[in-house]
């Protein structure tokens, strides 16, 4: 298999509340827009936001199952200052911060917002590693 990352689809409890998280709040622009599913670009990859249960169903394993998801997606931005102004920006939109920007030990600033549906979002800013 050759690695690539196209396309990371999150299974939401309500796909209308999520879009307007994703689509009204963070300004994001839909790539297609059902209303069983939301896809928007991010880059190279595609972010979807789809039914929690459809999608389990889809993947033939249990909807069950709350809590930590042991994974956190990520937005790297060009400084520091942006960091404090997307998590802004999240809460705007009806997120919540799990852990304000610091200093990282790896030399950058980040910090974490969850959307609605409880999915992490790392916000960092790294100044040895460019990917914006």
């Amino acid at each position: 298999m050759k690695a690539k990352l196209s396309l990371v689809t999150l299974g939401v409890a309500d796909v209308a509340r999520a879009r307007r998280f994703y689509h009204d709040g963070l300004g994001l622009t839909p790539l297609m827009d059902l209303p069983e599913v939301v896809m928007f670009e991010m880059g190279s990859v595609v972010l979807a936001l789809w039914s929690g249960g459809e999608l389990a169903a889809d993947a033939g394993v249990p909807a069950a199952g709350e809590g930590f998801r042991r994974f956190a997606l990520a937005h790297n931005v060009p400084s520091r200052e942006r960091v404090d102004a997307v998590l802004a920006e999240a809460v705007a939109a009806g997120g919540t911060v799990s852990r304000a920007a610091k200093d990282a030990p790896w030399g950058g600033y980040s910090g974490y917002f969850a959307d609605p549906d409880g999915f992490l979002w790392e916000v960092a800013w790294n100044p040895d590693l460019d990917l914006t």
